[in-house]
């Protein structure tokens, strides 16, 4: 194993256990110290990955996969929305693969309301950072609502789409096969593209 390895071995140790602490106590329950023996490291360890133990449980979960903004920037000409949401496909790959992590992730996050000022400074950041690719990708000068309007979407699009992934996958039915998260990203950025058309009895799927 190589060193890069070990670090993101490390890292997802601390992780882990962060959340699975988090989980089984409550988020004012959990020290910095208890996770960093759960995952076999020092404190000085953890404290060389994470500044926090809030940045632990939600900081920068998509380490490692190619920045949406670059593949946003580099996407073929077409309507920026569809770019987006193609831009956002390998993020989501990743998050389907590392299933069980997220839904308890999620888990995590619903139930440790102390948590959401860190999570609205995440997204209010990564909204400003994908508005400003948006931007570069239509040549829009500074200040154009369009950009961060598109931004905010695509955050409200993705906070919604990992929400009913992750109830469907804790509440499903036996033998009835788990929607994927990429099926339910799609099926929202399609609402968002068709205008948010009213949905009809016959075509609503409601919270399948």
């Amino acid at each position: 194993m190589n060193r890069d390895d070990k670090r993101r071995q490390t890292r997802r140790a601390l992780i882990g256990a962060a959340l699975r602490l988090t989980d089984e106590r409550g988020a004012d329950r959990v020290t910095v110290d208890e996770i960093s023996e759960a995952a076999g490291v020092s404190p000085r360890t953890f404290f060389n990955y994470f500044a926090t133990k809030e940045d632990a449980l939600v900081g920068d979960p998509l380490e490692g996969c190619t920045d949406p903004r670059a593949l946003l920037l580099a996407a073929p000409p077409g309507p920026a929305l569809a770019a987006v949401e193609a831009a956002l496909a390998p993020a989501i790959r990743l998050i389907q693969e590392d299933r069980e992590l997220w839904l308890l992730r999620l888990r995590v996050i619903r139930n440790s309301p102390q948590l959401l000022p860190r999570l609205a400074a995440i997204a209010a950041t990564a909204e400003q950072e994908m508005s400003t690719a948006i931007a570069g990708r239509l040549g829009l000068p500074p200040g154009h609502a369009y950009p961060p309007a598109l931004a905010a979407v695509t955050g409200a699009v993705l906070r919604v789409a990992l929400m009913r992934w992750a109830e469907n996958a804790q509440n499903g039915v036996p033998d009835v096969p788990e929607i994927s998260l990429s099926d339910v990203v799609r099926e929202a950025f399609g609402m968002v593209a068709g205008g948010l058309a009213d949905p009809t009895p016959s075509n609503a799927r409601g919270s399948a």
